[in-house]
């Protein structure tokens, strides 16, 4: 069976109809092959995501040899995976595929929590569906002393909603020193400030109707944090940062990968706080540490935060994660090096004391 074509896009709607596909699926005797797979420029780098899928397709292999159907549908998903030009331009993908079931369901997404290959009888979606949930809404902010545009960003799609203008104002050509241009610049100055309040207060407006999880604030110039001391208190902390981008020109694809690259210096940012919070929590046994501890306090139905090192292959590692997600669990799959040396493969933060 061949691939489908993989759309330029994805929306939500796209979606939640694969996954509506998927879930038709019931548990049965065939087998299906579930792969979500980081594409960040990192694991494009020379191969690195074809490298990482067929070492675990390889173990896989192995470990079902007894199964040509299994084999049949990994070299399905490997297949697909080598041929660039089936690479979407997204941030992750996932893969669902099983020959028996005529089933192959290709979805670009903005971020999976690692790579990882799952064989089982069904279809592994929980990441799916608390994808949307877990991005929540970013609300990114273009702007300069003039003009703001605002965008909803959320897991599959970038909105412009409406804006604010301010006023154009050209230099008048006959100051030339005196109090006439001191006014002049004194107006100038009132304006941008005006517009700065304007747009604080259309931030927390929009928080108010709907709880944000992030805004981006994006300008150019010596002004492209200047909103930053007009928010009110509640939205300040949910500033992820500032980014270069031009208000008249930026589209909404550029807004909506600028907001993906400071949501994930963000994550980096939790990854070790959490990291932090592990290593405080361990000796008040408010936190475990290691696979094997980590794994029996899953049992236990203890875990609030699940930590798993995003480059340890160990096995257990996913199944903990789909254990987590069947939890409703915080999932954070550690990248940041310093956060990664707390972590023994697998750790967690806990409900309540082990």
């Amino acid at each position: 069976m061949s691939a489908p074509p993989l759309p330029a896009t994805i929306t939500e709607q796209d979606v939640q109809e694969a996954i509506a596909r998927l879930a038709r699926v019931e548990p049965g005797p065939h087998w299906v092959v579930s792969c979500y797979l980081k594409l960040e420029p990192r694991d494009r780098t020379r191969g690195k995501y074809l490298i990482k899928m067929k070492t675990r397709a390889k173990g896989l292999l192995l470990d079902y040899a007894d199964q040509p159907a299994v084999a049949a549908n990994l070299e399905q998903v490997v297949d697909y995976l080598e041929q660039p030009n089936h690479l979407p331009r997204a941030r992750a993908i996932a893969i669902f595929a099983s020959r028996e079931l005529r089933l192959f369901e290709v979805l670009p997404l903005p971020h999976v929590h690692r790579s990882r290959l799952a064989v089982s009888h069904e279809p592994r979606v929980r990441e799916l569906l608390g994808l949307e949930e877990e991005f929540g809404t970013i609300l990114a902010v273009v702007y300069d002393r003039t003009a703001a545009r605002f965008f909803e960003v959320t897991a599959y799609d970038c909105v412009e909603l409406p804006g604010l203008a301010g006023i154009e104002t050209s230099r008048a050509g006959k100051f030339h020193g005196g109090p006439g241009e001191h006014n002049y610049h004194h107006r100038i100055r009132t304006e941008k400030q005006r517009l700065y309040a304007q747009i604080a207060d259309r931030i927390f407006q929009v928080n108010r109707t709907k709880p944000l999880a992030g805004v981006v604030l994006g300008s150019v110039g010596v002004d492209a944090g200047a909103v930053i001391p007009h928010l009110h208190t509640y939205v300040h902390d949910l500033v992820f940062g500032v980014v270069k981008l031009n208000p008249k020109q930026a589209t909404a694809a550029e807004v909506r990968e600028a907001t993906l690259g400071l949501r994930e210096e963000r994550e980096r940012a939790w990854e070790r706080a959490h990291a932090d919070a592990v290593k405080d929590g361990v000796p008040r046994r408010w936190a475990v540490n290691g696979v094997d501890a980590t794994l029996k306090a899953l049992s236990r139905g203890q875990v609030r935060t699940l930590l798993a090192d995003g480059h340890d292959d160990d096995a257990r590692i996913d199944e903990a994660i789909e254990e987590a997600l069947g939890q409703r669990a915080q999932i954070d799959v550690l990248y940041d090096e310093k956060a990664r040396r707390v972590v023994d493969g697998l750790a967690a933060l806990l409900r309540f004391r082990a």
